[in-house]
């Protein structure tokens, strides 16, 4: 069927739902449609609403992209001998216009490519244009990946483009060109300004793998906020090496980590809460079976910290509890088994809190221990905290802030991971 596809999340309950369309820009009814093959991804990003308001300080204003090329440099998990792009609206109040995309391989993290790639299309058409909240898989592409290296993924931006959606803390560089269509450029040479974000493109997925994926879902902490930038240095980037490493037929490891995220409240800037977004991840990125959750201490944190004018990033201040925090959990617990998906929690990390905070993360900490409705836990807690100070940071492992891991640390937190919990349909090559 001839034609441009959107897929809208809102018209599905699950991955294996049903995928839903629309033709062009007309909103049609939306029509049921098998498809040849299935998928696994292999690399993904989480979107947050970039704060749409006056006078907004310089690290929440959006880069001008409308009729430039804007370069994305990703890196998949899982090898694949053709690959399929999702491409997001989420969030943004209006439509998204991408008038040409190709997926190069890349040189290293940098802006310049190793050879031309392929052209991306959507429905056989080399234009996407997406309503408010749209989203639409791409038309196979036929290249071959190769985890853990670098590909640039370029798209030519309509003349109104305007950015109103990121992945605010990429660490990773994104390039955004000079006005005109460089998608086929192979030299860095157009694209002058360098951002830290990614936008539009969340997910990529390569034919359907026998070992499925790990979806980490979470903070700041997941999303690797103060790793060294461009070195994947999270804890999901050490895991899928470790896994790699140990087993013949490793899983993709997905990383749904948003900075300031928390459990329970959205935030202006941070994103969705996650009992509200896990669903929308799970349904958007295929061939998951495991999920590792880490949440909670900004629900901890924001709740006390002051109130102020102009863009507060940190409400609504909700005051929570253990109780409040573990039904949340429960949900998410819940969210995972719905979409067929094992869950494990990890334990919340020493951040060097007042008393009464840290006694709420340890009461918490208690009940992921202790609890049989997950399918197991990480102790993410027991990998980094110091034995002499066990509410604060192992100080090779500190970043510098006392909350955020070094890169070492992020190493440490991949090495807690029970690499028995995610061996499903894997061949694991050494006990770790």
């Amino acid at each position: 069927m001839k034609g441009l596809l959107v897929r809208l999340s809102s018209l599905f309950e699950s991955r294996r739902a049903s995928r839903c369309c629309l033709l062009a820009l007309a909103l049609l009814p939306c029509l049921a449609l098998a498809e040849s093959t299935t998928w696994t991804s292999t690399w993904m990003t989480s979107l947050q609403a970039i704060p749409q308001r006056a006078a907004l300080p310089p690290l929440y204003q959006a880069p001008e992209v409308s009729g430039r090329t804007v370069r994305q440099i990703v890196y998949p998990t899982l090898s694949g001998q053709e690959v399929r792009l999702h491409v997001s609206n989420r969030y943004a109040n209006t439509p998204l216009d991408i008038q040409r995309m190709r997926i190069a391989p890349a040189q290293s993290s940098a802006a310049a490519t190793r050879g031309a790639g392929m052209a991306v299309t959507f429905g056989g058409q080399a234009q996407l244009r997406l309503p408010p909240g749209g989203e639409a898989d791409s038309d196979p592409v036929a290249l071959a990946v190769t985890s853990h290296q670098p590909y640039a993924i370029s798209s030519l931006l309509g003349p109104q483009q305007r950015l109103q959606a990121w992945h605010r803390v990429a660490s990773q560089a994104s390039y955004i060109s000079t006005p005109g269509d460089h998608t086929d450029d192979r030299a860095a040479d157009a694209f002058r300004v360098r951002f830290t974000q990614f936008a539009w493109v969340t997910s990529l997925a390569v034919p359907q793998s026998p070992t499925g994926a790990v979806l980490a879902i979470g903070d700041s902490i997941t999303d690797g906020m103060r790793s060294t930038p461009g070195s994947n240095r999270r804890w999901p980037d050490a895991l899928s090496r470790r896994l790699g490493g140990a087993m013949t037929q490793p899983p993709a490891v997905l990383n749904a980590g948003i900075s300031g995220n928390r459990l329970l409240s959205d935030s202006p800037c941070y994103g969705e809460r996650l009992v509200a977004r896990i669903e929308h991840e799970l349904d958007n990125q295929p061939g998951v079976h495991t999920v590792i959750a880490l949440i909670g201490i900004n629900d901890i944190n924001f709740a006390a910290m002051p109130a102020h004018g102009g863009l507060d990033c940190d409400e609504p201040h909700t005051a929570v509890s253990a109780d409040s925090l573990i039904a949340g959990y429960r949900r998410v617990i819940a969210a995972a088994h719905r979409h067929h998906a094992r869950v494990l929690l990890g334990t919340l990390t020493p951040a060097d809190l007042p008393a009464a905070r840290e006694s709420l993360r340890s009461a918490v900490n208690q009940w992921i221990r202790g609890n049989r409705e997950a399918d197991g836990f990480v102790d993410f807690d027991a990998a980094l905290r110091d034995p002499a100070r066990p509410g604060s940071l192992r100080k090779n492992y500190d970043s510098g802030d006392h909350i955020h891991p070094s890169d070492a640390g992020y190493a440490a937190m991949a090495d807690a991971v029970p690499l028995s919990l995610l061996t499903s349909n894997t061949q694991q090559r050494t006990a770790h």
